[in-house]
């Protein structure tokens, strides 16, 4: 299958600004030190979300097990590919999305990830909006030329259609949190890694 190459506004000064995945979570681990988070807003509650942030990341990466379909997709990547995420530390999706993610990414030398803070690359986000809004995380796949491949984000379906019930009046926020973080707890990484091992399988 021939792939679809899209122009893409991000660029090799945008890519050598990325963070690796240790260096993003050892930015949000010293801003945490001096009681900051990412972007503009240090508030209490951003703090917050920041802090429980740490903590599903920590777990994620200590028990999120790879599919083995999974595994074979990206083992059979034979071409370079640049993964950038759009993220932020107080991003409740982010800290539920981005460890497995890297965990895929390791699983393969073709694949590069780096990371940037929305707030600090509107003119990227502004390209990628989710029913206009700059939700986050956002994954997009580019080859070695910077040319789209794919995107995903910025959160698996299910959890978008409770957000959508919630923007509809059929949750209140605090029933919408609560039923995000259940699900994704229940859920295990396993419809993340469903629906980005169809977007891989696709590229091939």
């Amino acid at each position: 299958m021939t792939k679809e190459l899209k122009a893409s506004i991000v660029n090799e000064v945008h890519w050598e600004n990325g963070l690796t995945y240790s260096e993003y979570r050892e930015l949000i681990q010293r801003l945490l030190a001096i009681n900051k988070t990412t972007g503009d807003n240090h508030s209490e509650n951003m703090l917050s979300y920041t802090k429980l942030n740490e903590q599903r990341m920590n777990k994620w990466e200590k028990i999120a097990q790879l599919t083995d379909e999974l595994k074979t997709t990206v083992a059979n990547i034979n071409e370079k590919q640049n993964w950038l995420i759009l993220t932020e530390g107080w991003c409740g999706d982010a800290a539920q999305n981005i460890p497995v993610i890297n965990k895929i990414a390791e699983l393969n030398s073709n694949i590069e990830l780096r990371l940037l803070l929305r707030d600090e690359n509107l003119d990227i986000m502004d390209e990628y909006l989710t029913d206009g809004g700059r939700s986050i995380p956002k994954l997009i796949i580019l080859d070695e030329e910077f040319q789209e491949l794919a995107q995903w984000g910025p959160r698996p379906q299910p959890v978008q259609e409770k957000l959508l019930r919630m923007k509809a009046g059929e949750l209140t926020y605090e029933e919408f949190a609560t039923e995000l973080h259940t699900w994704y707890a229940k859920d295990r990484t396993l419809t993340l890694q469903t629906e980005l091992n169809l977007l891989l399988t696709r590229l091939a």
